[in-house]
Protein backbone atom coordinates (compact mmCIF):
# COMPACT_ATOMS: atom_id res chain seq x y z
CA UNK A 1 0.00 0.00 0.00
CA UNK A 2 2.88 2.19 0.71
CA UNK A 3 6.58 2.73 0.16
CA UNK A 4 7.93 3.18 4.05
CA UNK A 5 11.35 4.12 2.32
CA UNK A 6 12.36 7.85 2.14
CA UNK A 7 11.83 9.26 -1.09
CA UNK A 8 13.29 12.93 -1.43
CA UNK A 9 11.09 14.30 -4.11
CA UNK A 10 12.53 17.46 -6.14
CA UNK A 11 9.95 20.35 -5.85
CA UNK A 12 8.17 21.71 -8.84
CA UNK A 13 5.98 24.63 -9.38
CA UNK A 14 3.28 23.06 -10.32
CA UNK A 15 0.78 20.00 -9.76
CA UNK A 16 1.25 17.46 -12.38
CA UNK A 17 -2.31 16.51 -14.48
CA UNK A 18 -2.45 12.74 -12.74
CA UNK A 19 -0.47 11.41 -9.83
CA UNK A 20 1.82 8.00 -9.51
CA UNK A 21 -0.28 4.71 -10.33
CA UNK A 22 0.38 1.76 -8.17
CA UNK A 23 0.61 -1.70 -9.02
CA UNK A 24 -2.81 -1.89 -9.30
CA UNK A 25 -3.19 0.45 -11.65
CA UNK A 26 -4.87 3.44 -8.82
CA UNK A 27 -3.68 6.51 -8.54
CA UNK A 28 -2.37 7.88 -5.61
CA UNK A 29 -3.36 11.14 -4.52
CA UNK A 30 -2.18 11.52 -1.44
CA UNK A 31 0.93 9.94 0.17
CA UNK A 32 3.05 10.71 3.87
CA UNK A 33 6.09 9.34 4.50
CA UNK A 34 7.71 8.65 7.66
CA UNK A 35 6.08 12.38 9.07
CA UNK A 36 6.74 13.03 12.46
CA UNK A 37 4.61 16.25 13.83
CA UNK A 38 6.90 17.95 16.73
CA UNK A 39 5.60 21.00 18.98
CA UNK A 40 7.96 22.88 21.46
CA UNK A 41 11.46 22.89 21.53
CA UNK A 42 13.97 21.53 23.76
CA UNK A 43 13.14 19.29 26.74
CA UNK A 44 9.29 20.65 26.39
CA UNK A 45 9.12 19.19 22.64
CA UNK A 46 6.03 16.83 22.61
CA UNK A 47 6.35 14.14 19.48
CA UNK A 48 2.55 14.11 18.60
CA UNK A 49 2.85 12.14 15.52
CA UNK A 50 5.24 9.27 15.03
CA UNK A 51 6.85 7.52 11.57
CA UNK A 52 3.19 8.41 10.15
CA UNK A 53 2.75 6.80 6.85
CA UNK A 54 0.03 6.10 4.67
CA UNK A 55 -1.25 6.19 0.64
CA UNK A 56 -4.68 7.85 0.08
CA UNK A 57 -6.39 7.01 -4.05
CA UNK A 58 -7.99 9.01 -5.74
CA UNK A 59 -11.69 9.01 -5.45
CA UNK A 60 -11.65 6.96 -2.12
CA UNK A 61 -12.05 7.69 1.38
CA UNK A 62 -9.43 7.20 3.93
CA UNK A 63 -10.81 7.44 7.67
CA UNK A 64 -8.19 8.14 10.51
CA UNK A 65 -9.86 6.80 13.75
CA UNK A 66 -8.87 7.45 17.35
CA UNK A 67 -9.06 8.21 20.98
CA UNK A 68 -8.89 11.99 20.99
CA UNK A 69 -5.56 13.82 20.97
CA UNK A 70 -4.13 10.54 19.23
CA UNK A 71 -2.96 13.39 16.51
CA UNK A 72 -5.72 12.66 14.20
CA UNK A 73 -6.38 16.14 13.29
CA UNK A 74 -2.60 17.04 13.77
CA UNK A 75 -1.98 15.10 10.34
CA UNK A 76 -5.05 16.76 8.71
CA UNK A 77 -3.31 20.03 9.21
CA UNK A 78 -0.03 19.01 7.94
CA UNK A 79 -2.00 18.23 4.84
CA UNK A 80 -3.03 21.64 4.40
CA UNK A 81 0.53 22.92 5.63
CA UNK A 82 -0.77 24.24 8.80
CA UNK A 83 1.47 22.10 11.11
CA UNK A 84 4.96 21.92 9.80
CA UNK A 85 6.62 18.35 9.48
CA UNK A 86 9.61 17.80 11.78
CA UNK A 87 10.61 14.69 9.44
CA UNK A 88 9.60 12.85 6.51
CA UNK A 89 7.06 14.46 4.05
CA UNK A 90 4.11 14.69 2.46
CA UNK A 91 3.11 14.08 -1.17
CA UNK A 92 0.07 15.24 -3.30
CA UNK A 93 0.36 13.58 -6.79
CA UNK A 94 3.84 12.88 -6.33
CA UNK A 95 4.88 16.31 -5.57
CA UNK A 96 6.23 17.42 -1.87
CA UNK A 97 3.42 19.60 -0.75
CA UNK A 98 5.60 19.79 2.94
CA UNK A 99 8.36 22.20 4.10
CA UNK A 100 9.22 25.22 2.22
CA UNK A 101 7.31 25.12 -1.51
CA UNK A 102 7.11 27.77 -4.21
CA UNK A 103 4.47 30.17 -4.11
CA UNK A 104 2.43 28.79 -7.22
CA UNK A 105 2.40 25.30 -5.64
CA UNK A 106 1.23 26.69 -2.59
CA UNK A 107 -1.33 27.77 -3.75
CA UNK A 108 -2.48 25.45 -6.03
CA UNK A 109 -2.51 23.10 -3.03
CA UNK A 110 -5.13 25.27 -1.35
CA UNK A 111 -7.34 25.22 -4.31
CA UNK A 112 -6.90 21.39 -4.79
CA UNK A 113 -7.12 20.21 -0.57
CA UNK A 114 -10.17 21.49 1.32
CA UNK A 115 -11.05 21.23 4.67
CA UNK A 116 -14.36 20.61 6.69
CA UNK A 117 -13.89 21.53 10.53
CA UNK A 118 -15.72 19.40 13.35
CA UNK A 119 -17.59 22.89 14.51
CA UNK A 120 -20.29 24.16 12.55
CA UNK A 121 -20.53 27.02 14.35
CA UNK A 122 -16.84 28.56 14.86
CA UNK A 123 -15.54 27.87 11.46
CA UNK A 124 -17.84 30.31 9.80
CA UNK A 125 -17.32 33.90 10.38
CA UNK A 126 -20.77 35.36 12.12
CA UNK A 127 -20.33 38.48 10.03
CA UNK A 128 -20.85 37.71 6.65
CA UNK A 129 -23.15 36.43 4.65
CA UNK A 130 -23.79 32.88 3.51
CA UNK A 131 -23.29 34.50 0.04
CA UNK A 132 -19.61 35.78 0.73
CA UNK A 133 -18.69 32.54 2.99
CA UNK A 134 -19.24 30.34 -0.04
CA UNK A 135 -17.65 32.53 -2.45
CA UNK A 136 -14.80 33.51 -0.42
CA UNK A 137 -12.47 31.15 -2.21
CA UNK A 138 -13.62 31.91 -5.71
CA UNK A 139 -12.78 35.32 -5.04
CA UNK A 140 -9.34 34.58 -4.09
CA UNK A 141 -8.56 32.62 -7.00
CA UNK A 142 -10.43 34.29 -9.43
CA UNK A 143 -12.53 31.30 -10.39
CA UNK A 144 -15.34 32.97 -11.69
CA UNK A 145 -15.84 34.76 -15.23
CA UNK A 146 -18.17 37.60 -14.21
CA UNK A 147 -20.63 38.03 -11.42
CA UNK A 148 -23.40 36.22 -13.34
CA UNK A 149 -21.07 33.12 -13.26
CA UNK A 150 -20.13 33.33 -9.33
CA UNK A 151 -23.81 34.27 -8.67
CA UNK A 152 -24.79 30.99 -10.72
CA UNK A 153 -21.66 28.80 -9.11
CA UNK A 154 -23.09 29.64 -5.04
CA UNK A 155 -26.75 29.19 -6.25
CA UNK A 156 -25.90 25.65 -8.15
CA UNK A 157 -23.89 25.05 -4.83
CA UNK A 158 -26.67 26.10 -1.92
CA UNK A 159 -28.90 23.78 -3.88
CA UNK A 160 -26.70 20.48 -3.98
CA UNK A 161 -26.01 20.74 -0.21
CA UNK A 162 -29.91 21.05 0.12
CA UNK A 163 -30.55 25.01 1.04
CA UNK A 164 -31.72 27.21 -0.72
CA UNK A 165 -30.86 30.43 -2.93
CA UNK A 166 -32.42 32.50 -0.64
CA UNK A 167 -30.33 31.07 2.34
CA UNK A 168 -27.58 33.23 0.83
CA UNK A 169 -28.54 36.60 2.08
CA UNK A 170 -28.78 35.01 5.83
CA UNK A 171 -26.08 35.07 8.22
CA UNK A 172 -24.44 31.75 10.04
CA UNK A 173 -26.25 32.87 13.32
CA UNK A 174 -29.57 32.20 11.77
CA UNK A 175 -29.08 28.23 10.83
CA UNK A 176 -29.54 25.05 13.05
CA UNK A 177 -25.98 22.68 13.27
CA UNK A 178 -26.63 20.86 10.33
CA UNK A 179 -27.52 23.56 8.24
CA UNK A 180 -24.02 25.18 9.04
CA UNK A 181 -22.41 21.98 8.20
CA UNK A 182 -24.26 22.30 4.92
CA UNK A 183 -22.91 25.43 4.21
CA UNK A 184 -19.18 24.89 5.39
CA UNK A 185 -19.65 21.60 2.83
CA UNK A 186 -20.65 23.70 0.07
CA UNK A 187 -18.19 26.77 0.64
CA UNK A 188 -15.56 23.63 0.58
CA UNK A 189 -16.99 21.63 -2.66
CA UNK A 190 -17.49 25.10 -4.56
CA UNK A 191 -13.48 25.18 -5.53
CA UNK A 192 -13.78 21.53 -6.77
CA UNK A 193 -10.98 20.22 -4.75
CA UNK A 194 -9.71 16.84 -5.48
CA UNK A 195 -9.23 16.06 -1.91
CA UNK A 196 -11.80 17.27 1.28
CA UNK A 197 -10.35 16.93 4.77
CA UNK A 198 -13.29 16.04 6.71
CA UNK A 199 -12.33 16.74 10.50
CA UNK A 200 -15.14 14.84 12.41
CA UNK A 201 -17.46 16.75 10.45
CA UNK A 202 -20.51 15.49 11.92
CA UNK A 203 -19.53 14.93 16.05
CA UNK A 204 -21.33 17.73 16.58
CA UNK A 205 -24.76 17.23 15.22
CA UNK A 206 -27.43 14.79 15.76
CA UNK A 207 -28.02 11.45 14.52
CA UNK A 208 -30.81 11.87 11.61
CA UNK A 209 -28.48 14.65 10.53
CA UNK A 210 -25.56 13.00 10.49
CA UNK A 211 -26.32 10.89 7.99
CA UNK A 212 -27.86 13.52 5.59
CA UNK A 213 -24.41 14.80 5.61
CA UNK A 214 -22.69 11.77 4.92
CA UNK A 215 -24.86 10.94 2.31
CA UNK A 216 -24.28 14.33 0.71
CA UNK A 217 -20.55 13.73 0.76
CA UNK A 218 -20.78 10.51 -0.77
CA UNK A 219 -22.94 12.07 -3.60
CA UNK A 220 -20.09 14.60 -4.22
CA UNK A 221 -17.80 11.70 -4.37
CA UNK A 222 -19.37 9.89 -6.49
CA UNK A 223 -20.11 12.73 -9.00
CA UNK A 224 -17.04 14.53 -8.99
CA UNK A 225 -14.57 11.58 -8.04
CA UNK A 226 -13.76 13.47 -4.61
CA UNK A 227 -11.45 11.97 -2.46
CA UNK A 228 -11.79 12.08 1.27
CA UNK A 229 -9.02 11.95 4.13
CA UNK A 230 -12.60 11.23 6.91
CA UNK A 231 -10.95 12.06 10.87
CA UNK A 232 -13.35 10.24 13.24
CA UNK A 233 -13.33 8.49 16.76
CA UNK A 234 -16.21 6.31 15.72
CA UNK A 235 -15.41 3.37 14.14
CA UNK A 236 -19.50 2.39 13.25
CA UNK A 237 -19.58 5.36 11.45
CA UNK A 238 -16.37 5.27 9.24
CA UNK A 239 -17.22 1.53 8.37
CA UNK A 240 -19.85 2.33 6.17
CA UNK A 241 -17.90 5.19 4.20
CA UNK A 242 -14.93 3.90 3.84
CA UNK A 243 -12.52 2.18 1.70
CA UNK A 244 -9.37 2.16 3.89
CA UNK A 245 -9.05 2.58 7.87
CA UNK A 246 -6.32 3.95 9.85
CA UNK A 247 -5.99 3.57 13.17
CA UNK A 248 -3.59 5.97 15.20
CA UNK A 249 -3.09 5.49 19.47
CA UNK A 250 -0.53 8.35 20.65
CA UNK A 251 0.92 9.43 17.80
CA UNK A 252 1.65 5.83 16.12
CA UNK A 253 -0.35 4.42 13.25
CA UNK A 254 -0.82 1.36 14.85
CA UNK A 255 -3.36 -0.44 12.21
CA UNK A 256 -3.87 0.11 8.23
CA UNK A 257 -6.04 -2.12 5.97
CA UNK A 258 -9.26 -2.09 3.83
CA UNK A 259 -12.56 -1.19 5.73
CA UNK A 260 -13.96 -4.96 5.79
CA UNK A 261 -10.25 -6.29 6.40
CA UNK A 262 -10.30 -4.48 9.46
CA UNK A 263 -13.34 -5.26 10.90
CA UNK A 264 -13.16 -8.73 9.89
CA UNK A 265 -9.18 -8.96 11.66
CA UNK A 266 -8.55 -6.78 14.22
CA UNK A 267 -5.11 -7.53 14.82
CA UNK A 268 -3.95 -4.61 17.08
CA UNK A 269 -5.81 -5.05 20.76
CA UNK A 270 -6.14 -1.25 20.57
CA UNK A 271 -8.66 -1.56 17.32
CA UNK A 272 -9.65 -4.86 18.79
CA UNK A 273 -11.17 -2.51 21.49
CA UNK A 274 -12.13 0.30 19.88
CA UNK A 275 -14.17 -2.24 18.41
CA UNK A 276 -15.72 -4.02 20.54
CA UNK A 277 -16.70 -0.65 22.02
CA UNK A 278 -18.44 -0.05 19.23
CA UNK A 279 -22.68 -0.17 20.82
CA UNK A 280 -24.70 -3.02 19.70
CA UNK A 281 -28.44 -1.75 18.92
CA UNK A 282 -30.06 -4.58 20.84
CA UNK A 283 -30.18 -3.66 24.69
CA UNK A 284 -29.92 -7.15 25.86
CA UNK A 285 -26.96 -8.14 23.99
CA UNK A 286 -25.79 -4.87 25.03
CA UNK A 287 -26.10 -5.11 29.09
CA UNK A 288 -24.45 -8.37 28.62
CA UNK A 289 -21.44 -7.52 26.78
CA UNK A 290 -18.05 -8.01 27.43
CA UNK A 291 -15.87 -5.32 26.45
CA UNK A 292 -12.35 -5.43 25.46
CA UNK A 293 -9.78 -3.17 26.90
CA UNK A 294 -7.05 -2.34 26.00
CA UNK A 295 -3.38 -2.65 27.97
CA UNK A 296 -0.29 -1.17 26.64
CA UNK A 297 1.68 -2.14 29.16
CA UNK A 298 1.22 -6.08 27.03
CA UNK A 299 4.02 -4.86 24.53
CA UNK A 300 7.47 -5.27 25.29
CA UNK A 301 9.29 -2.93 23.13
CA UNK A 302 12.75 -2.64 25.34
CA UNK A 303 14.65 -5.38 23.40
CA UNK A 304 12.55 -5.40 19.83
CA UNK A 305 11.65 -2.44 18.01
CA UNK A 306 8.42 -1.94 16.53
CA UNK A 307 7.62 -0.99 13.15
CA UNK A 308 4.37 -0.51 10.93
CA UNK A 309 4.81 -4.07 8.84
CA UNK A 310 2.75 -5.77 5.94
CA UNK A 311 1.14 -8.94 6.94
CA UNK A 312 -0.16 -9.54 3.21
CA UNK A 313 -3.60 -8.68 2.22
CA UNK A 314 -3.23 -5.41 2.20
CA UNK A 315 -2.83 -5.39 5.93
CA UNK A 316 -0.13 -3.16 7.94
CA UNK A 317 0.02 -3.49 11.97
CA UNK A 318 2.28 -1.84 13.89
CA UNK A 319 4.30 -4.15 16.36
CA UNK A 320 7.84 -6.12 17.24
CA UNK A 321 9.28 -8.53 14.91
CA UNK A 322 7.83 -11.63 17.59
CA UNK A 323 4.37 -9.67 17.54
CA UNK A 324 4.26 -9.32 13.74
CA UNK A 325 5.01 -13.38 13.24
CA UNK A 326 2.03 -13.45 15.43
CA UNK A 327 -0.48 -11.17 13.86
CA UNK A 328 0.66 -13.19 9.94
CA UNK A 329 0.15 -16.69 11.63
CA UNK A 330 -3.77 -15.45 12.77
CA UNK A 331 -4.28 -13.71 9.64
CA UNK A 332 -3.21 -16.90 7.40
CA UNK A 333 -5.65 -18.68 9.47
CA UNK A 334 -8.02 -16.58 8.02
CA UNK A 335 -10.83 -17.23 10.55
CA UNK A 336 -12.01 -13.68 11.17
CA UNK A 337 -11.35 -12.31 15.18
CA UNK A 338 -14.64 -11.68 16.96
CA UNK A 339 -14.16 -8.34 18.40
CA UNK A 340 -17.20 -8.65 20.91
CA UNK A 341 -18.17 -11.42 23.47
CA UNK A 342 -21.74 -11.81 24.81
CA UNK A 343 -21.86 -13.29 27.90
CA UNK A 344 -24.57 -15.66 29.13
CA UNK A 345 -26.17 -14.29 32.14
CA UNK A 346 -24.38 -17.17 34.27
CA UNK A 347 -21.35 -16.07 33.12
CA UNK A 348 -22.25 -12.42 34.03
CA UNK A 349 -23.28 -13.26 37.66
CA UNK A 350 -20.02 -15.14 37.65
CA UNK A 351 -17.84 -12.25 36.37
CA UNK A 352 -19.81 -9.87 38.90
CA UNK A 353 -19.02 -12.20 41.89
CA UNK A 354 -15.37 -12.56 41.20
CA UNK A 355 -14.99 -8.74 40.53
CA UNK A 356 -12.53 -7.15 42.96
CA UNK A 357 -14.78 -5.16 45.69
CA UNK A 358 -13.40 -1.24 46.02
CA UNK A 359 -11.52 -1.66 48.98
CA UNK A 360 -13.38 0.07 52.21
CA UNK A 361 -10.92 2.14 53.54
CA UNK A 362 -10.56 3.91 49.43
CA UNK A 363 -14.47 4.14 49.85
CA UNK A 364 -14.03 6.14 53.33
CA UNK A 365 -11.24 8.48 51.62
CA UNK A 366 -13.97 9.19 49.15
CA UNK A 367 -16.39 10.07 51.29
CA UNK A 368 -14.55 12.24 53.59
CA UNK A 369 -12.80 14.09 50.74
CA UNK A 370 -14.11 17.72 52.37
CA UNK A 371 -16.41 19.94 48.95
CA UNK A 372 -14.90 23.05 49.93
CA UNK A 373 -11.19 22.33 50.18
CA UNK A 374 -10.45 24.40 47.26
CA UNK A 375 -7.06 26.13 48.15
CA UNK A 376 -8.22 29.89 47.59
CA UNK A 377 -6.25 32.61 47.08
CA UNK A 378 -8.28 34.29 49.89
CA UNK A 379 -6.98 32.45 52.12
CA UNK A 380 -3.08 32.78 51.25
CA UNK A 381 -3.89 36.30 51.44
CA UNK A 382 -5.51 36.54 54.91
CA UNK A 383 -2.50 34.45 56.24
CA UNK A 384 -0.28 36.89 54.53
CA UNK A 385 -1.12 40.00 56.09
CA UNK A 386 -2.72 37.83 59.91
CA UNK A 387 0.01 35.28 59.59
CA UNK A 388 -0.21 33.96 63.17
CA UNK A 389 -4.18 33.60 62.90
CA UNK A 390 -3.26 32.00 58.81
CA UNK A 391 -1.29 29.07 61.14
CA UNK A 392 -4.08 29.02 63.96
CA UNK A 393 -6.80 28.53 60.83
CA UNK A 394 -4.36 26.15 58.67
CA UNK A 395 -4.06 23.78 61.62
CA UNK A 396 -8.26 23.65 62.25
CA UNK A 397 -8.44 22.91 57.94
CA UNK A 398 -5.52 20.59 58.61
CA UNK A 399 -7.76 19.22 61.42
CA UNK A 400 -10.59 18.79 59.26
CA UNK A 401 -9.17 17.30 56.07
CA UNK A 402 -9.16 20.52 54.35
CA UNK A 403 -5.61 20.15 52.91
CA UNK A 404 -5.58 22.61 49.85
CA UNK A 405 -7.17 25.20 52.58
CA UNK A 406 -4.62 23.99 54.97
CA UNK A 407 -1.73 24.58 52.64
CA UNK A 408 -2.89 28.01 50.99
CA UNK A 409 -2.58 29.18 54.41
CA UNK A 410 0.45 27.71 55.24
CA UNK A 411 1.85 29.07 52.34
CA UNK A 412 0.85 32.67 53.26
CA UNK A 413 1.83 32.69 56.47
CA UNK A 414 5.45 31.84 55.72
CA UNK A 415 5.58 34.42 52.70
CA UNK A 416 3.87 37.10 55.45
CA UNK A 417 6.42 36.02 58.47
CA UNK A 418 9.18 36.78 55.58
CA UNK A 419 8.07 39.70 54.26
CA UNK A 420 7.78 40.98 58.09
CA UNK A 421 11.48 39.66 59.38
CA UNK A 422 12.70 41.53 56.24
CA UNK A 423 11.07 44.75 57.30
CA UNK A 424 12.25 44.40 61.27
CA UNK A 425 16.10 43.17 60.08
CA UNK A 426 15.78 46.08 57.60
CA UNK A 427 14.43 48.80 60.39
CA UNK A 428 16.90 47.37 62.89
CA UNK A 429 19.78 48.38 60.28
CA UNK A 430 18.75 51.49 59.34
CA UNK A 431 18.68 52.79 62.68
CA UNK A 432 22.04 50.95 63.69
CA UNK A 433 23.36 53.04 60.42
CA UNK A 434 21.56 55.96 61.86
CA UNK A 435 23.81 55.78 65.45
CA UNK A 436 27.11 55.82 64.12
Amino acid sequence: MFNKKKNQTETVATLPEQGPIDENGKEILLSLKNVDITFGKGDNAVKAVKNASFDIYKGETFSLVGESGSGKTTIGRAVIRVNPCANGEILYKGVRISGKIPRSLDREVIRNIQMVFQDPAASLNERTTVDYIISEGLYNFGLFENEADRVQKVEQMIKEVGLLPEHLTRYPHEFSGGQRQRIGLARAMVMEPELVIADEPISALDVSIRAQVLNLMKKFQKERETSYLFIAHDLSIVRFISDHIAVIYKGDIVEVAPAEELFDFPLHPYTHSLISAIPIPDPKLEKNKKLFTYDPSVHDYSKEKPELCDIGHNHFVYGSPSEIAEYKRIRDEGVPIKPVTILSEEEKAKLEAEATPVSDVVDEAILEAPLHDTGSLWYTIGAFFLPIIGIIVGLIFKKKNHIRNFKACLKGALIGIGVFAFIVILFLLMLWMATL
